[in-house]
C-alpha cells in the first residue's frame, strides 16, 4: 500500500492576517482573500456598523454619525482584542471613511489606542496604509476616487486628509456609479475612471472604500494608463503582509506589491 498523502489543511501557514470589518460588509474578506498568496491565512472579526442592514444593504448615502462612531470605544477595542486572541501576525482595519472623519492625527491615535488590546500584534488602518504606499511609489499627483455612497462632505474630508499628508490631489469625487455594493462592476468602474479621472493626469489613483469592488481592475488600469493604482483592500493587505514579515509575493494586483523598501 502506498503512503498516505496529506493535503494542505491550512493549519501551518507562513503567516496569518486578521481583518476587522463592518458586520454586513463582505468586501474586505472577498478582495483580500482573492489577492492572498498561497500559504497565508485570513481571519476576520466583525463590528456592528449602523449604516448597513442585513444582506449588505445600506442607504444610497451613508450617514456621518455611524461613520464617526465606528471607531469609538469600546467596540473596535473589543473586536481587536478578540481577534488578537488567535495566533495571528498582523491585523488590518477594513474601513476607510472613519479616517476621513478623524483626520490623520485622529487615525493614528485610534491605532495607538486599539493596539493596547492586541497583545503586541501590529494594527494597520486603510488610509495610513494608502499614504505609506503612495509615498513608497513616489506618487505626488493623486486622484481620489470615492464610493458613490460617500456624500460631497465626506469626499471633501477625504480631499483634506490627503492634502494634509502632502499630496497634490488633482481629482476627487464619489464615482458616478450606482450607489450599491452589488451593482459596482469591474467594467463600470474601469470605464468611469478612464473617462472621468485620467484627464486630470494623475501619477497615482487611490480607489477608496473597503466595501468598494475594485481590486480586479488594478492591473488593467495600470497597463492602460501607465500609472500606479491603489485600492483600500490592496493597501491593507500590502501593509499587513509587511507587518507580518510574510515571505510571500503577490502578483497581478498592482505595482505596489513590487515595493520592497
Amino acid at each position: 500500500m502506498s503512503s498516505p498523502h496529506w493535503r494542505d489543511d491550512g493549519w501551518q501557514p507562513v503567516a496569518r492576517i486578521g481583518v476587522i470589518a463592518p458586520h454586513a460588509d463582505v468586501g474586505p474578506e472577498s478582495e483580500i482573500g482573492a489577492m492572498l498568496p498561497s500559504g497565508v491565512g485570513l481571519h476576520a472579526a466583525r463590528m456592528h456598523f449602523a449604516a448597513m442592514r442585513a444582506g449588505g444593504l445600506m442607504d444610497p448615502t451613508i450617514p456621518h454619525g455611524p461613520v464617526r462612531s465606528f471607531t469609538d470605544p469600546p467596540f473596535a477595542d473589543q473586536a481587536a482584542e478578540m481577534l488578537a486572541a488567535a495566533p495571528i501576525d498582523a491585523i488590518g482595519c477594513g474601513f476607510t471613511s472613519s479616517a476621513y472623519k478623524l483626520g490623520a492625527d485622529g487615525e493614528a491615535a485610534f491605532i495607538e489606542r486599539v493596539e493596547t488590546y492586541t497583545r503586541g500584534i501590529p494594527l494597520a488602518s486603510t488610509c495610513a496604509s494608502a499614504v505609506m504606499g503612495l509615498r513608497a511609489l513616489g506618487a505626488r499627483r493623486l486622484a481620489l476616487v470615492n464610493p458613490p455612497w460617500f456624500d460631497s462632505d465626506l469626499d471633501t474630508l477625504g480631499l483634506k486628509y490627503f492634502v494634509d499628508q502632502g499630496f497634490d490631489v488633482v481629482h476627487h469625487a464619489p464615482c458616478g456609479l450606482p450607489s450599491s455594493q452589488s451593482r459596482i462592476t469591474p467594467e463600470g468602474l474601469f470605464a468611469w475612471i478612464s473617462d472621468h479621472v485620467m484627464p486630470s493626469r494623475p501619477d497615482a489613483v487611490f480607489i477608496a472604500g473597503n466595501g468598494m469592488r475594485a481590486v480586479g481592475i488594478i492591473d488593467a488600469l495600470e497597463d492602460a494608463h501607465g500609472i500606479a493604482v491603489l485600492t483600500a483592500n490592496q493597501v491593507l493587505l500590502w501593509r499587513t503582509l509587511r507587518m507580518a514579515k510574510a515571505p510571500v509575493r503577490v502578483s497581478g494586483y498592482g505595482r505596489l506589491f513590487a515595493v520592497t523598501s
